[in-house]
């Protein structure tokens, strides 16, 4: 068999898999799905041409070669986290990194960042999105806004938005189905639904047809997308109801391209958090407080 470079990707799934010892644990560090590991698995053992793990009724054990690479693997991450250290600490102090969520970062950071810039023209900003729940290698970033509850996150952490999730679609939808801001009807037509984990931490449509106390079977009509910019974008386009979070899609709901359909719901506990890193720049620092200003969150 021809040698060829090992995915660095599938190195830190394999690290998480020897690490946990279930793929199921990795899957849910990672914020993939438990196929997906099992896939890059697979893959991994295909190219190394031997068995790394031993998948078990419960969990997962490496074999004498998989113990091996994950030895190697290790000291692989360990050298390229050092070496990210490394070049943070020659880079200059005007780079801030910022990890976020996709939809965060398309429907609320990018439509306002021109604002921090020009405030802060020396600041070079990078924008990190993912569909990860969590930045990975967090010495590397200095600002995370990430979804989740108040015990997800550390002292440090500052909430900018509480979840409240209310049913939007199109005008145009909205009016050929005679839908107003009551909600009813919604049970009868297509929902849009994000993608998600089996225990999700945000709301989705069965938290919201649960608290207005209805009861709906799956629709053959409803749709299922990746991405929360994929989910507005579906619900713009007259193809059903969304869930709306309303930090994302408040500019969508004052222009008019969305309209409310049913009641909100509300946890104030949960939503989005700024977790600073635990030293930040001076320009790192202002991005930070000028997140909290934009918010209206008093720190």
């Amino acid at each position: 068999m021809a040698d060829c470079p090992l995915d660095l990707g599938w190195m830190r799934v394999f690290e998480a898999v020897g690490r946990l010892g279930s793929l199921t644990a990795a899957a849910g560090e990672l914020g993939l799905t438990q196929p997906a590991v099992s896939y890059v698995v697979r893959a991994l053992e295909a190219q190394v041409g031997t068995a790394l793990i031993v998948r078990q009724h419960r969990g997962s054990s490496l074999t004498p070669a998989g113990a091996a690479m994950y030895r190697a693997v290790g000291v692989a991450i360990a050298q390229l986290q050092g070496a990210a250290r490394e070049i943070r600490n020659l880079q200059s102090q005007s780079v801030v990194r910022l990890f976020t969520d996709y939809g965060f970062a398309s429907l609320w950071l990018m439509p306002r960042v021109a604002a921090f810039r020009k405030a802060w023209p020396e600041a070079d900003v990078h924008i990190v999105a993912s569909a990860s729940l969590d930045p990975g290698q967090a010495d590397a970033v200095d600002l995370s806004i990430l979804f989740g509850a108040r015990a997800d996150f550390g002292p440090a952490a500052v909430q900018l938005f509480e979840e409240e999730v209310v049913p939007v679609c199109s005008p145009a939808f909205a009016l050929r189905h005679g839908l107003s801001a009551g909600g009813e009807g919604i049970a009868g037509l297509p929902l849009l639904h994000l993608d998600s984990t089996p225990r999700p931490r945000w709301f989705i449509w069965r938290d919201w047809l649960a608290a207005m106390a209805i009861e709906r079977r799956p629709g053959p009509a409803d749709l299922s997308l990746s991405t929360y910019g994929l989910v507005v974008q579906a619900a713009m386009a007259d193809q059903g109801i969304a869930l709306g979070w309303t930090c994302l899609i408040g500019d969508a709901l004052a222009a008019g391209s969305l309209v409310a359909v049913g009641p909100p719901i509300v946890r104030p506990q949960s939503g989005y958090w700024m977790v600073p890193a635990a030293s930040l720049s001076a320009p790192a620092a202002a991005l930070a407080a000028w997140m909290v200003r934009e918010a209206g969150t008093v720190s």
